[in-house]
């Protein structure tokens, strides 16, 4: 055997050891079977994968914020008809269906070619790649970010701005961008922010960290506030997550253990009311002669 024979030998052996540590290719997500998604990485590419079980919430089931429902439907169902739209912040407080909200109307306008993919924040980095793996498609989409919170140095902090507005390459007509935060500027703001703002005249000038810090909420065309919920608010949900469970009415005992249990987790917000409802719901149920 010849050196280069050998060479060839050799090398072969070792494109068959590599292969073994490549990524496997991935199948094009099938988008008439499935209507969530989530991107994920693999080494340094990164794919499109199909939610097999997507949270199948309706709009009914959302009580208490009857106003931003009606502001952010009235927004999808623009993008889902060819309209134009804007991208959407939610922000407020915790528990009070931000995340919820997105997920029934997909559930909603799936029917009409509305899809979701979940990106996660140190994903963020990867929005181009994605916006260029689905411009094509005749779907419409929203690139769901949840739970945003930022240090105005980090990548995905740059990466969000860049692709809401200020790209040299705009962003395609069927992607719109829905994000939740409990912070309506999605970053830190300190005290100390304020020492440089000027007054001049009667204008203010907000110091440069300030600017850069609103700088990025700025770029959603529609905010959409959430609100903590109060007594008679939590207690409608209470009540309507029991019937959900099959407990149609709500007894003087069932009304004041929901409070106690709002008080102890310190939220009267509708994810604790679904709390409650299920632990009752269950304890009642473990009663039941089997």
């Amino acid at each position: 055997m010849s050196d280069l024979d050998k060479f060839y030998k050799r090398a072969d052996k070792l494109l068959d050891h590599l292969e073994k540590w490549l990524p496997a290719a991935q199948p094009e997500p099938d988008w008439q079977t499935a209507i969530a998604f989530r991107w994920r990485r693999q080494g340094n590419s990164g794919f499109i994968q199909p939610v097999t079980q997507p949270h199948r919430i309706t709009l009914d089931a959302l009580c208490g914020i009857d106003d931003q429902k009606q502001r952010i439907d009235q927004n999808t169902r623009q993008f889902v008809q060819g309209f134009s739209a804007n991208n959407v912040l939610l922000t407020g407080a915790r528990g009070t269906g931000k995340s919820s909200l997105i997920k029934a109307l997909l559930n909603k306008y799936a029917q009409d070619g509305l899809r979701l993919i979940e990106v996660e924040k140190h994903h963020l980095v990867d929005l181009h790649d994605i916006v260029e793996k689905i411009y094509q498609r005749p779907e419409r989409f929203i690139l769901f970010c949840d739970d945003l919170s930022f240090e105005t140095d980090e990548p995905g902090y740059k990466a969000l701005k860049v692709v809401l507005d200020g790209s040299i390459a705009t962003v395609s007509d069927n992607v719109l961008i829905y994000a939740t935060s409990n912070r309506r500027h999605m970053v830190p703001e300190f005290m100390r922010d304020n020492l440089d703002t000027k007054h001049i005249g009667d204008e203010v000038h907000p110091s440069e960290a300030i600017e850069e810090k609103i700088s990025l909420s700025e770029r959603f065309g529609l905010w959409v506030s959430f609100y903590p919920f109060d007594q008679d608010e939590y207690l409608d949900i209470v009540r309507y997550w029991l019937a959900y469970f099959g407990i149609p009415e709500m007894t003087a005992l069932a009304r004041t253990e929901a409070l106690q249990w709002a008080i102890e987790r310190g939220s009267r917000s509708g994810r604790v009311a679904w709390q409650f409802a299920r632990d009752l719901a269950g304890r009642q149920q473990s009663k039941q002669p089997s």
